[in-house]
């Protein structure tokens, strides 16, 4: 199903965070020139545009942002790049502020290495960092799903660890992307959650403009706090390429999501292009839409609305 927003600033909304915040819900999307945020008194409802967030003078191409919220701070996470630079330059970083909304300004950079799609989440033995970084001294180069502790909100310690990574063509971002012979792997967009006594880690594969683009995940029957030591297991069809939601007949491009929990309910906020071009957007064809999704066992599945 779509989300609503509001006609008279309507855009595309790539890789949209949504979370709950005092009195609502605030949900963050990727953007060229800073986040943009929107404000919804629930998840349902039309969404209002409240602009761009955070910026910092001189970067650009604001990926993937995520929002933690934590003794009456909120923390935003994004990876961006100087100006004139290309994308190996994307860096993480993380700012707060006292409101949702902010604005973000002074950012502190979490990583000097190509490092995108944050998920912090904390547990009982506190804050870890999901985020993807590259790898090129392995089989199926390109990016991985790592997960790192934090000393605080703002401060990462101790070594990455990776997490899931590539073991299909169907995750292939581009053949020859570097240089002949050597296909590039993608796997990113991380989101981590805990149901039922199962821990799970969502992920995108592939480019979100190729036809395999997917969501799959990896699931692992613990209640581990310690998030570097849980080996998650990746769910396959017997060892086969089985996506957990992709293309389909009515919308493409599906992948980057996050989960929220809306009156008991589980859903995924995701995003993905209908087949034929929206005259209203120029560019970025990528739109917010939800499905419910439910949890048994280890296993994950999407239903439509």
């Amino acid at each position: 199903m779509k989300l609503s927003f509001d006609r008279e600033h309507f855009c595309a909304q790539p890789d949209p965070f949504m979370c709950p915040i005092k009195g609502g819900w605030a949900m963050y999307v990727t953007g060229s020139e800073g986040v943009g945020a929107y404000y919804c008194d629930t998840p349902f409802g039309q969404w209002e545009y409240k602009g761009i967030v955070c910026q910092k003078e001189g970067y650009h191409e604001y990926w993937a942002p995520c929002m933690y919220h934590e003794n009456g701070w909120y923390y935003l996470y994004v990876s961006c790049r100087e100006k004139g630079t290309d994308d190996s330059k994307e860096y993480l970083y993380a700012a707060k502020a006292p409101t949702p909304f902010g604005p973000f300004c002074d950012l502190k950079c979490l990583c000097e290495c190509f490092s995108i799609d944050p998920h912090v989440v904390r547990t009982d033995a506190g804050l870890y960092l999901w985020y993807c970084m590259d790898r090129v001294d392995t089989d199926r180069v390109g990016t991985r799903v790592f997960v790192q502790k934090m000393a605080d909100p703002i401060t990462l310690t101790g070594e990455p660890v990776e997490m899931v990574k590539p073991s299909f063509d169907e995750e292939i971002f581009m053949r020859d992307r570097f240089q002949p012979g050597q296909d590039w792997h993608t796997i990113e967009g991380p989101f981590w959650l805990q149901v039922d006594g199962w821990q799970y880690v969502m992920y995108s594969g592939a480019c979100y403009q190729n036809a395999t683009y997917h969501i799959g995940y990896a699931a692992a029957k613990s209640t581990e706090p310690d998030l570097t030591k849980v080996r998650f297991e990746k769910h396959t069809d017997s060892g086969k390429f089985v996506p957990f939601m992709t293309k389909n007949d009515v919308e493409e491009g599906v992948g980057h999501h996050s989960v929220i929990c809306y009156e008991g309910q589980y859903y995924a906020v995701y995003h993905a292009r209908d087949y034929a071009p929206n005259p209203r957007l120029t560019g970025d064809q990528r739109t917010a839409r939800i499905c419910k999704l439910h949890f048994k066992d280890g296993i994950i599945t999407a239903e439509k609305m």
